[in-house]
């Protein structure tokens, strides 16, 4: 059914023998498939005949979404994800967008969405991260897709706003924070820029041919810069847990080397300490500091302010 209403929301002719043919049924399956949109209030027009086909009428009043349980809720929690979110200018808009999804909902879904909504506590759009204008974003995405080279100025750290000709790739979302992944034409090589850091961003109505990208994917390249930038600390943590573990609890800001079934080495470069300290805690498992000296000084004072609040 989803298949048929993909191929129909198309709005071309579709000659019957073909439409059964694409979707691999018999014409009497096709035909009650097609009496079953028409059921849910999908206006589809047919002509009869060795040449008859079918047609989906274009206007009127949109009918109930066709959508399994799991695709409900999955569009639920990715609108109310989006409001919380980073992208500035979202969160009125993905409240709009929820309603009108919940109000295209057959009754049955819609109890279910709205139990989602009633339900759920959100604590509200994340600030902790720079905001990135939903514009901007939406430009870089279609100059991704169809491969339309970008300018625009950038504000890299501690510089002077410059202005950059690339070949955009894909955008990562990373922490709390997106980039975009493109090849600098001036400087002839690969870069990733913080999209919060983009201003004045435009296409140029051209077309280019996209270069292979010197990383497994995008989310690989962009990593791989961040053990670039140097930090204030090497941290290095011999832990008693498994490997999988903790890659877990540090997630994409840290390194996890096994060591055994049961130990494994942490590695982090961080510019605070808080951060290491908090994983160690969230383990709460035996570790032994390796480095840096001043990491060890952490652990114990936080020891010391614990051990005094449970006296």
């Amino acid at each position: 059914m989803l298949s048929l209403l993909s191929l129909l929301q198309t709005h071309r002719y579709w000659p019957g023998e073909e439409l059964a043919a694409r979707l691999e049924v018999s014409g009497r399956t096709l035909r009650r498939d097609i009496e079953r949109l028409r059921d849910l209030g999908y206006c589809v027009d047919a002509s009869r005949g060795v040449a008859g086909g079918y047609q989906l009428r274009a206007g009127g009043q949109l009918p109930p979404l066709l959508l399994e349980d799991d695709e409900a809720v999955a569009i639920a929690a990715g609108l109310r994800s989006a409001a919380a979110g980073s992208v500035g200018g979202l969160e009125e808009t993905s409240v709009q967008a929820l309603t009108k999804v919940v109000a295209l909902m057959p009754p049955a879904l819609r109890r279910r969405m709205d139990a989602l909504a009633t339900q759920t506590d959100a604590p509200g759009p994340w600030r902790e991260g720079p905001g990135v204008d939903a514009v901007l974003l939406t430009t870089l995405a279609q100059a991704c897709r169809d491969d339309e080279p970008l300018a625009f100025a950038y504000q890299a750290r501690g510089a002077d706003v410059t202005r950059r000709r690339v070949e955009p790739h894909r955008l990562v979302s990373l922490g709390r924070r997106w980039y975009l992944v493109a090849y600098d034409r001036d400087r002839q090589d690969w870069r990733s820029f913080r999209v919060d850091r983009i201003t004045d961003a435009a296409a140029t109505g051209q077309r280019f041919r996209p270069r292979d990208l010197p990383a497994e994917s995008a989310l690989a390249f962009v990593r791989s810069g961040f053990r670039r930038i140097p930090h204030r600390h090497d941290v290095r943590v011999r832990v008693t847990a498994p490997a999988p573990r903790v890659a877990d609890a540090v997630g994409q800001w840290g390194t996890v080397t096994p060591d055994g079934e049961d130990a494994c080495l942490l590695e982090m470069n961080v510019d605070a300490l808080e951060w290491p300290v908090m994983v160690l805690a969230r383990l709460a498992v035996p570790f032994t500091v390796d480095s840096p000296p001043e990491l060890r000084a952490a652990c114990s004072s936080v020891a010391e302010l614990f051990s005094a609040a449970s006296a």
